[in-house]
């Protein structure tokens, strides 16, 4: 049997710390081996013994969570996972974490339905796993999906056979998750700023969406936006789905737009890539682009076979360039991809096209 892997959560809250603890130690293959309430009582565990995973909140006294997020990169190495709340505030750090070597974020657990606390349980898991494997390379993939996974089918029927006609507007169509954040800015930033239309799902909980796509919009010739229902996709302009919902691509006549909507969770995620991919599958076909970048699982993998078999032209990140090479991976097994790209040189590839 494998080892577990081993956590270390350090957040002030006693809480936030019991919650955290009693959801990792509900996966039979994590372990939380402390809970410490600031950085200084952290350190004193890590010199006793290294954990597999660091869950770490953002704001805490005597030391904050970034500070020390960056003593850990710049001293011992360890994945971390920021532990974050909804705030405007807390979602802007947080990201700003992501860019100092945070693997992922989760929201701190509250109370809510019994779908709610579930759901919350899963992501934060999978997080802990998919932080896990950018180190242990040995747990393997498959052994990662314990609960029932939904597909796409709960939201939108498979395309038709009838791919649509092409035409002279493209659309691209963009999927993430861990190590995607700072994937989709290398790639958003070597864009033009009259590129195709670009539709993304990135998993990220709801509420830092918006603060990553206004971080985004600063720094790219595209505008990037936090996606609205019946946002048109536009020539220069890349829409992200909101956190916690699902985006659609649609097509009225000429024009491409977005459709937001609630549901369950997709391949273990919502927004889901899949959802999107089946989409632009079925409303897009030759007019299509798809990319799928570096994340765990393999949400997007069928999405992007449906695009393939539509006609779409179809990217895959390279293994050396992704932070986990899990849904590109998963995408060339199902043979829906038609070329595989280091990072750096998938935007060009898009811009000659």
């Amino acid at each position: 049997m494998a080892r577990k892997i081993r956590v270390l959560i350090v957040d002030d809250s006693a809480v936030v710390r019991q919650a955290l603890t009693d959801t990792l130690q509900s996966d039979p293959q994590i372990e939380v081996m402390g809970a410490a309430r600031d950085p200084y009582v952290a350190a004193d565990f890590i010199a006793k013994e290294v954990p597999d995973v660091i869950v770490l909140d953002v704001e805490m006294p005597r030391m904050d969570g970034i500070t020390f997020l960056h003593k850990i990169m710049s001293q011992h190495p360890i994945p971390v996972v920021m532990c974050s709340t909804l705030t405007e505030k807390g979602a802007e750090t947080t990201l700003k974490a992501l860019e100092y070597g945070a693997i992922d974020i989760i929201q701190k657990p509250k109370l809510g339905t019994k779908q709610f606390i579930e759901e919350s349980r899963i992501r934060i898991c999978d997080s802990v796993k998919a932080a896990a494997r950018v180190m242990v390379k040995r747990i393997a993939a498959k052994s990662l999906h314990v609960e029932k996974k939904l597909t796409a089918d709960v939201m939108l029927a498979a395309p038709t056979s009838t791919a649509m006609v092409q035409t002279t507007e493209q659309v691209v169509a963009v999927g993430a998750s861990t190590g995607g954040t700072e994937a989709l800015r290398i790639f958003l930033e070597a864009l033009p700023g009259d590129c195709s239309g670009i539709v993304i799902v990135q998993h990220m909980p709801e509420g830092f969406t918006r603060a990553f796509a206004e971080r985004l919009n600063g720094l790219c010739r595209v505008r990037v936006k936090e996606a609205q229902d019946g946002d048109t996709v536009l020539r220069g302009q890349a829409l992200i789905a909101p956190g916690n919902r699902h985006m659609m691509l649609k097509r009225s006549g000429a024009r491409y737009f977005v459709e937001i909507k609630d549901g369950p969770l997709v391949c273990r995620h919502r927004p889901s890539v899949d959802v999107l991919f089946r989409s632009t599958a079925r409303y897009a076909g030759k007019n299509a682009i798809g990319i799928i970048m570096t994340g765990m699982g393999d949400d997007g993998a069928r999405g992007m076979a449906e695009m393939h078999q539509a006609g779409a032209y179809t990217i895959a990140q390279d293994e050396a360039s992704c932070v986990v090479f899990g849904m590109p991976k998963e995408a060339i097994a199902l043979g829906g991809v038609e070329k595989v790209l280091p990072l750096e040189r998938i935007a060009p590839l898009i811009a000659g096209k």
